[in-house]
């Protein structure tokens, strides 16, 4: 049985508005999530997100409806669900953003969540599970860079 939730907790050293800017505006989300990024940063908002595989020179490209969006607090979206459908808890799992500032750094928490509810065999769960468990610790650690990067640019 796969598990349901992956978790992380990062500090950041940039500021809330900062960190903020660069979770939810395509033109950051490139520098340290995804190789495209069309959004639409309101509820019910629709984007899609895409990677670049090198090892087949195709684009992975998944759909994403923003859920809440309580700015500069939390962002949240379900994503990577059949083109042509609604996306609800069976066929697109939850990823959420809060920030707490701290200071003149963000805490970030990201979770994604929903993954037993996905109508898709154990195995591809499974391998969800696995997949994003290890992209998510990629991702944060290049947000974590990114994001202080973007002082100047975000504030300035």
């Amino acid at each position: 049985m796969s598990a349901d939730r992956i978790e992380r907790e990062i500090d950041i050293d940039a500021p809330i508005d900062v960190v903020w800017t660069v979770i939810t505006e395509p033109r950051h989300i490139t520098g340290w999530f995804t190789d495209t990024a069309e959004l639409d940063v309101r509820p019910g908002g629709v984007g899609r997100f895409g990677w670049d595989i090198k090892a087949t020179n195709r684009e992975h490209v998944v759909n994403l409806r923003v859920e809440r969006l309580e700015p500069p607090h939390f962002f949240s979206f379900r994503w990577n669900y059949p083109a042509g459908a609604d996306p609800d808890e069976t066929n697109a799992p939850l990823v959420e953003f809060s920030l707490e500032p701290r200071g003149d750094s963000t805490r970030l928490r990201l979770v994604e969540s929903g993954i037993q509810g996905l109508a898709r065999s154990a195995e591809e769960k499974e391998t969800y599970f696995a997949e994003h468990t290890t992209g998510w610790t990629q991702i944060v650690a290049r947000l974590r860079v990114y994001a202080p990067a973007q002082r100047s640019a975000v504030v300035g």
